[in-house]
């Protein structure tokens, strides 16, 4: 089997240049990240057209690489039809509970309900037990509706450049697991 194509999929702001997404897309020659006409002011529709052209371009096997609202974006896809049967799998990492209005910021609420529909393709979703936009329990609460492991990696925020994790050598692990064979 060849290489996957590895899309890597920001949140709310994109991923800045101290966040371990970019450090990936750096350095793994098959990324490629999926860009957002708007950063901080997401329409749900406009992200999901850009996700499923890149998943169109994309050579098969897709693995996708999703952070924080971008996880719900997923769902989102999955649930709307996608070329999904180009995707393998999907690592999502601290997907952002679009649902507590409490802890999210007003732009991301038109991502809101999330999906809850199993995922037609094999995923991981790693929580933080500190992350503040989504508690743990709710993080494995979307990994089970979505038919997909979990990993708690302890006290990492919300898994972010403020994280600190440089490009993030456990995450990379991570993502070997659910890589083609």
């Amino acid at each position: 089997m060849e290489a996957p194509t590895i899309l890597l999929l920001p949140g709310l702001g994109n991923s800045g240049p101290d966040h371990w997404q970019t450090a990936w897309e750096a350095e793994l020659p098959n990324c490629r990240r999926v860009h957002q006409a708007d950063w901080d002011n997401p329409v749900l529709e406009d992200w999901i057209h850009a996700l499923e052209t890149c998943v169109q371009e994309a050579q098969a096997p897709v693995v996708l690489v999703a952070h924080s609202l971008a996880c719900a974006l997923v769902a989102h896809w999955a649930a709307s039809g996608g070329a999904t049967g180009k995707v393998y799998s999907a690592l999502l990492v601290a997907p952002a509970d679009v649902e507590e209005a409490a802890q999210i910021p007003p732009e991301v609420q038109g991502f809101a309900p999330m999906p809850l529909d199993i995922l037609p393709f094999k995923s991981l979703v790693i929580a933080s037990l500190d992350d503040p936009y989504v508690d743990p329990d709710r993080a494995q609460f979307f990994a089970a509706c979505w038919y997909g492991g979990f990993l708690d990696v302890g006290a990492l925020g919300h898994i972010n450049a403020d994280s600190k994790l440089g490009n993030w050598p456990e995450g990379r692990q991570y993502l070997s697991q659910i890589l083609p064979p």
